[in-house]
């Protein structure tokens, strides 16, 4: 029997203006994803990817202080609890993006993973983080991420995460696979002009690398008062060879679901032995400083 995994990505605009109060912004969203959560339970989804941070806008296009009050302990703030809660009642396990304060002033970009009893199983960090003109601050509000590529096992598949500007990096990827990811999200939040001919290229390109499966998380729309350029949506899943099979739109919220069939990773495997032929012993210039 196929081992078919049935998996959700949402991709979803923020609509309330930044100017407003954050508790207001941060409501506005929960409500909104929790509803699209639900439509993902509905059509049979097992697993859900939210975006990148998808309680608010990409606030990191501005240097404010303001943004900091955004933050939550992972797993004991009250949107990851919220979210551990609905996924028990949903049976329904969740990658959840979160603005993580670990300690006063110490900040991270992270993933939340919780299974479909609600049980929180652990966070991914985000490893890299940009820099990059204009408007992608991210330094200025993120530590880089400290735990590693963790896989964790759902009981009907193993998942890793590795947060938008990581994707640009393959060394992460790659670990993931190795570590026995066989689906890796991506939630992102990336803009037309800066990255979008990339979107398509780098991650299938992991996928076919590593023999996995990739979801890939993009928002929608212009964020106000920044500007700084089109959430260019396209969430997509590409399988074992790099071939995308199902893809979002560009400019709406949108629930994408697709089946997954996992037992297409031995076969790939099978044919593409790229973790048997590799030669570890002639990397050892790739990790010096």
């Amino acid at each position: 029997m196929s081992r078919i995994v049935r998996c959700s990505l949402i991709q979803a605009a923020n609509s309330t203006p930044a100017e407003r109060p954050l508790a207001e912004i941060k409501q506005a969203m929960v409500d909104k994803h929790i509803a699209m959560i639900r439509r993902a339970a509905a059509a049979g989804a097992q697993v859900v990817c939210l975006q990148e941070i998808f309680y608010g806008p990409y606030f990191c296009a501005e240097q404010s202080t303001r943004w900091y009050d955004f933050t939550e302990q992972v797993p004991d703030g009250p949107t990851t609890q919220l979210i551990c809660k609905l996924a028990k009642e949903l049976h329904l396990a969740v990658v959840l993006p979160v603005y993580e304060v670990e300690t006063e002033g110490v900040y991270y970009n992270t993933a939340a993973v919780i299974d479909s009893s609600g049980k929180y199983l652990g966070k991914y960090r985000k490893t890299h983080i940009p820099h990059v003109q204009p408007g992608f601050w991210e330094k200025y509000y993120f530590r880089p991420g400290n735990l590693g590529y963790p896989v964790f096992d759902l009981g009907f598949a193993k998942i890793g995460v590795y947060i938008c500007y990581d994707r640009h990096f393959p060394e992460g990827a790659r670990a993931l696979g190795l570590n026995g990811a066989e689906i890796v999200f991506n939630p992102s939040a990336t803009v037309a002009g800066l990255s979008e001919y990339l979107w398509k290229l780098e991650q299938p390109a992991h996928a076919a690398a590593n023999g996995y499966f990739v979801g890939a998380i993009n928002r929608v729309g212009t964020e106000a008062p920044w500007n700084i350029g089109e959430f260019y949506g396209q969430s997509y899943f590409c399988d074992p060879r790099g071939q995308i099979f199902a893809q979002a739109s560009r400019d709406k919220d949108e629930v994408l679901t697709a089946d997954l069939n996992l037992d297409k990773i031995a076969e790939v495997r099978k044919t593409w032995q790229f973790y048997r032929d590799r030669r570890p012993d002639m990397y050892g210039e790739l990790v010096k400083p």
